[in-house]
């Protein structure tokens, strides 16, 4: 073993697999226990998807007048959700390892969405959540704790970055750090002890020793680390699991998506909403201009702060005009979500969206009042009232996903961003969901 130093082991998980022939052991459904308790409840599953760019996760998430919880629906016949396992009913309780099931339903879509073509998912059955809710259980309390990786941004001194590599002798893809008490790897959030998992966003599976020496050198003064403890990579690994950024804690980061809540003044929000390309060549929509002692700078506005978000909703896949009236359809006020150019330059490096990691312990945030339509070919969420038959008449509130969601009879609907407030909709109606 090179620069040979042991690691200790952790505790170990005791776990269960349930797989789909159809997709092998690779990507098994899992679940903490074989079977329910004594008062009915059952253990939490989890399912790692992985889609291809045109594709879909193959189910709708709803959020329901008269249900508890983030309700799996319409999980499409054969597709991916299927496949590995989702049933209709189920109630998710993780995404990615943050634990939803009181969040606000519009950021739990904006997680699963901003999580791009993989997303691990922690559900329970509807009876064992109905069970579980009803003896006051804290259901996050039934999930295991701390199992996530973790990403840190290190920017080495005098002494270098602070930690060492060992591996076994002539094995690729296997690294245990070594790190410097108080040294900038210690102070990045890097755990001693630690297995490295990516650098500067790539994969070391197929690393030599050699190799990722060399590619330590090449990174200059920064470089950023996935790791993961023992125990959290024995989690993954006993389940067939790859453990990937998305995945991450991203606590230890400098880098932090700010919110931003301006009431308009006399003289408007004092900023200027400018068009330009980002780094990795994309176009985004950047803030400039900040008018010193206007809503916009006491908020905590930056020059050249990328908007990420308006409202609670993503601008991702908006051009500038629809960004602008989204801003301006609250006659008022406005909450944005920015990021630096030092933190918008960095998840573009590592290809990730920072509003997958973004934490907001205000549960409001994620409200907005009805928005113009999405652009065309992007169907948006639709707000859904009661019909006129009263609850018997329902549809959901809001979906996510990946699908459609059929209307219930004598339901009528504003179909904001589907089509125009008013428009009714007969039984049989298909209603678009995110995609």
């Amino acid at each position: 073993m090179k620069q040979t130093k042991g690691l200790e082991g952790d505790q170990k998980s005791t776990i269960k697999f349930e797989f789909n022939p159809k997709d092998g052991i690779d990507n098994p459904a899992l679940s903490l226990a074989d079977d329910m308790d004594g008062e009915g409840v059952g253990e939490p599953r989890f399912y790692l998807l992985s889609k291809g760019s045109a594709e879909t996760f193959g189910f709708c998430l709803h959020k329901e007048l008269g249900c508890r919880g983030h309700i799996i629906r319409q999980v499409e016949l054969g597709g991916l959700a299927q496949r590995r396992g989702l049933q209709d009913g189920d109630r998710l309780l993780q995404v990615n390892g943050h634990f939803v099931d009181d969040m606000d339903h519009r950021r739990v879509v904006q997680k699963i969405k901003a999580s791009g073509n993989q997303v691990l998912l922690a559900v329970l059955d509807g009876n064992s959540y109905e069970a579980a809710k009803a003896l006051g259980r804290d259901l996050s309390q039934m999930l295991p704790a701390d199992i996530r990786p973790r990403l840190c941004h290190i920017t080495r001194d005098k002494s270098g970055f602070g930690f060492s590599v060992s591996s076994p002798e002539g094995v690729k893809g296997t690294f245990q750090l070594s790190v410097q008490q108080d040294g900038p790897a210690e102070r990045a959030g890097v755990p001693p002890g630690s297995w490295l998992l990516e650098l500067n966003g790539a994969s070391v599976r197929s690393y030599s020793h050699m190799q990722l020496t060399r590619k330590l050198k090449q990174s200059g003064s920064k470089v950023t680390l996935l790791v993961a403890s023992s125990a959290v990579e024995e989690f993954y690994r006993l389940r067939g699991l790859r453990v990937t950024a998305t995945l991450a804690d991203t606590s230890w980061l400098p880098f932090k998506v700010r919110k931003l809540h301006m009431v308009k003044g006399p003289a408007g929000y004092g900023f200027l909403l400018k068009e330009d390309d980002c780094s990795s060549g994309a176009t985004g929509q950047f803030l400039w201009d900040v008018d010193a002692g206007l809503p916009a700078e006491k908020a905590g506005m930056k020059e050249g702060d990328r908007l990420l978000a308006v409202n609670g909703e993503s601008i991702e896949g908006l051009d500038h005009q629809q960004t602008v009236l989204r801003i301006c359809e609250h006659d008022d006020q406005v909450t944005l979500l920015v990021i630096d150019p030092a933190g918008d330059e960095f998840y573009q490096s590592i290809g990730l969206s920072p509003l997958l990691f973004f934490e907001d312990s205000d549960p409001a945030s994620g409200s907005r009042t009805p928005s113009p339509p999405s652009p065309s070919g992007s169907p948006g969420l639709c707000h859904v009232e009661v019909g006129p038959k009263g609850p018997g008449s329902w549809l959901v509130a809001a979906a996510n996903s990946i699908g459609f969601t059929q209307v219930t009879p004598l339901a009528r609907a504003l179909w904001q961003g589907c089509s125009q407030p008013g428009t009714a909709l007969t039984p049989g109606t298909l209603l678009p969901c995110l995609s």
